[in-house]
């Protein structure tokens, strides 16, 4: 009989709220009040998410993204600037106890293991995705998929994001660069590197295609069955306190 697993789909929110939720499941896994858990959510407004250890005055343009409406918001987990755009990208966090036999000791280990069930995924809806070192997914040598984990509290926590468009231009409107010259530059480095599953199979795959080709790959990948579930009181209070106290604050979004 397989493994179950939580499958949380937990849809549009605001960025402070996707990283405090994240959070918030993280710790109630600790408690062992939940199951081991994967997570779908998409960002709206888009957004851009910064790693743990960078500066976001450094990162991000400001004021292009307080013009456009975009958030902006750091990551607990390490990784560059990220943009998020709403109808661009599906992302994922897998929430696992470390001692759990799909984790290793090994990071790079552990990424090439729960990057096979994206992998396995991907490959379902006739993309040719392969895990490339150290945390990337890519087709026909394209980057398609970024990751990120972070470990404490006897939990691996990994997130990623799944292009399903991508628009470089738009990328680089909101990410720090020096110059115009070298913006034209990074957008056309972007379009070489960079691909999308639209752009791979040359049609539109709907949010619910992906989910469902995904959801497929990680239970054939990890062995599991992941059972449709819903966010506890104990996660919902704790987001919404983490939200407000750290993720929105600007003493965790500007900390050096």
């Amino acid at each position: 009989m397989s493994e179950k697993w939580r499958l949380l789909d937990t849809g549009l929110n605001d960025a402070f709220y996707n990283m405090a939720l994240d959070e918030a499941i993280v710790i109630a896994r600790s408690k062992n009040l939940v199951p081991n858990t994967i997570r779908f959510f998409r960002w709206s407004p888009s957004a851009v998410s910064i790693g743990y250890f960078q500066s976001m005055e450094e990162e991000v343009d400001i004021k292009a993204c307080d013009e456009m409406g975009i958030d902006y918001i750091r990551r607990r987990t390490g990784g560059g600037a990220v943009y998020h755009d709403t109808e661009g990208e599906l992302t994922y966090s897998i929430i696992v106890d470390e001692n759990h036999r799909l984790i290793s000791r090994d990071f790079q280990e552990t990424y090439r293991t729960l990057c096979s069930g994206l992998v396995l995924g991907l490959r379902q809806l006739g993309v040719p995705a392969e895990f490339k070192p150290i945390n990337d997914i890519v087709a026909r040598g394209k980057k398609i998929s970024g990751n990120a984990q972070t470990r404490g509290m006897s939990i691996v926590h990994q997130h990623g994001t799944i292009l399903r468009k991508v628009d470089p231009a738009l990328m680089f409107k909101v990410l720090k660069v020096p110059s115009e010259k070298i913006r034209d530059k990074l957008i056309k480095s972007v379009e070489e590197r960079v691909t999308s599953i639209n752009d791979v199979l040359g049609r539109d795959v709907s949010f619910r295609e992906l989910k469902d080709a995904l959801i497929k790959g990680f239970e054939d990948s990890f062995g599991i069955k992941l059972m449709p579930g819903s966010i506890t009181d104990f996660e919902e209070d704790l987001a919404q306190r983490l939200k407000v106290e750290k993720y929105a604050s600007r003493k965790w979004n500007f900390r050096r």
